[in-house]
């Protein structure tokens, strides 16, 4: 009998709370779903239809239990969670990446993760120390995107710098104090979007990597919070990009 107990970073498998986050890693990485546990209220016939077909296709054990559900999930519309194996990932060297530097918040990486997979670029970088990946939080906020990036750790930017940052490659980091506005700079690719931590932002260091940028707004607030900064930096690196179905 499996033992279930709540997350803890160290622990070998994760938990995607929810029908939607559970079905995005069933549809994307089923390989990586050790088994799926349903509540007994669970009454959406075509989203179970497809869960158990997909489970069946795969092999991966379905279960109705009602005690995971209050021992993994505070949620009350919570009727479905997928158990998950940890995995590593690589990231695309040649393609453009988003880099975190020290991001601390559960909900902003998942907030993160969701519009780099929107505007196209699921290459995330992360710097160390950081909000782990992996956290149920993180993947619930993602809407299960995390199973469409790739995402690695680097114990600092130099690292990253030199390995899967290496070659030809633009830097762009997110400041506060940035030689240029956003809308002035011609975003190249491949591109590094880096941003800093959410109470602290990017060290002063980093004035000196690639060009510098700032996003220009209103005297009202100090700052925007680092998951609208992020996807407005996607937006204006990838406007353009793409065009009407």
């Amino acid at each position: 009998m499996v033992k279930i107990t709540r997350y803890k970073k160290e622990d070998l498998e994760t938990y995607c709370l929810g029908a939607t986050v559970s079905m995005e890693y069933l549809n994307i990485r089923p390989e990586k779903v050790s088994r799926v546990y349903l509540h007994s209220a669970f009454h959406e016939s075509e989203t179970k239809d497809k869960i158990e077909k997909i489970c069946s296709a795969r092999g991966i054990p379905v279960e109705v239990n009602d005690k995971a559900f209050s021992i993994l999930s505070q949620k009350e519309n919570c009727f479905v969670i997928a158990v998950v194996r940890k995995y590593k990932c690589e990231l695309d060297k040649n393609a453009s990446h988003v880099v975190l530097v020290n991001p601390s918040n559960a909900g902003n990486a998942g907030t993160i993760i969701r519009s780099a997979t929107g505007f196209g670029v699921p290459n995330i970088a992360i710097i160390r120390p950081a909000v782990d990946f992996f956290d149920p939080k993180v993947i619930r906020a993602s809407m299960g995107a995390l199973s469409r990036v790739n995402f690695k750790y680097y114990n600092s930017f130099e690292e990253y710098e030199q390995t899967d940052g290496a070659g030809t490659r633009y830097f762009y980091p997110f400041m506060l104090d940035g030689s240029k506005l956003l809308h002035e700079v011609t975003i190249q690719e491949p591109f590094s979007l880096i941003m800093g931590n959410e109470a602290t932002g990017l060290p002063s260091s980093f004035a000196e990597v690639g060009q510098p940028v700032r996003i220009e707004h209103g005297n009202g607030i100090d700052s925007l919070n680092l998951p609208i900064a992020t996807s407005i930096g996607l937006y204006e690196a990838t406007k353009g990009r793409f065009g009407r179905v």
